[in-house]
């Protein structure tokens, strides 16, 4: 469980000042979200620490913090592989931000907008190469061709590719690295996650028509997926990518895992 939002002062700013602070700023290492607050004449702050997600009920939501911060990554780009890519701001994750459920369930990761479901992990007996590759190719062929969006998460311990980024809200205030790409992008961009020192795969992404979902959360070791029906038999139908159906509504917790 996460621990309690702690408080810290700030001193030496009178409130119209503050008033005119960004709402909520990033921290690029060991924190996720610091949100400036006005409560009458004080003036103070909360911060989160990162890392499992919390107890229901505790911190602001990722649409609170998204809302406040909508506009701060408009036109950003960064370069890389010699060309430019555009970051994503607050409005690309609208649709998930504030729509997914706290609990044990894919709607945990996914929000209960598609028609079929399912969880993914790296068998023992296959490479995370062999396993990531397998994955990203049944996407590819269940999708039109058109720019995907990567979001790398701030853990403070992994490769998020673009460190110096603006970052987007999401589940539990947890910051991301959003970038518009595209698959050969995710497969190749960066070297070890919180599911594989050698993975290569986003924590998140989707493709710009939002047509599937794919998502690994920060304590989790298998991915959740939703998307047409089409997509997740194809999942289910290859080895590699070793997908289980599940219900919107039942434990997303595949057999053999355990929760951390």
């Amino acid at each position: 469980m996460k621990p309690a939002p702690q408080r810290a002062f700030i001193t030496g700013l009178s409130l119209p000042v503050i008033r005119k602070l960004v709402r909520t700023v990033w921290t690029y290492r060991r924190y996720t979200i610091m949100t400036v607050l006005v409560r009458n004449e004080s003036e103070w702050c909360t911060l989160r620490s990162p890392g499992r997600r919390p107890a229901a009920g505790l911190g602001r939501s990722d649409s609170y913090a998204n809302r406040h911060r909508s506009d701060f990554n408009s036109g950003v780009r960064v370069t890389k592989d010699g060309r430019s890519w555009r970051i994503g701001a607050a409005t690309d994750v609208e649709w998930i931000a504030g729509h997914t459920t706290a609990g044990i369930s894919i709607a945990t990761a996914i929000p209960p907008i598609f028609d079929a479901y399912a969880t993914t992990y790296q068998a023992d007996d296959v490479t995370a190469a062999a396993y990531e590759h397998a994955l990203v190719e049944d996407l590819v062929t269940q999708t039109p061709e058109q720019p995907w969006w990567l979001a790398y998460l701030d853990t403070g311990a992994h490769d998020i590719v673009f460190p110096r980024a603006p970052r987007v809200s999401l589940y539990w205030n947890w910051p991301y690295v959003l970038v518009e790409a595209g698959p050969e992008q995710a497969l190749t961009w960066r070297t070890g996650h919180m599911r594989h020192g050698q993975g290569s795969l986003p924590d998140l992404f989707f493709p710009a028509d939002r047509s599937w979902l794919v998502s690994a959360l920060w304590d989790d070791t298998w991915t959740c997926v939703g998307g047409p029906e089409p997509l997740i038999n194809t999942l289910q139908r290859d080895p590699l990518a070793n997908a289980r159906r599940v219900r919107s509504d039942e434990d997303a917790l595949p057999p053999g895992l355990t929760r951390e």
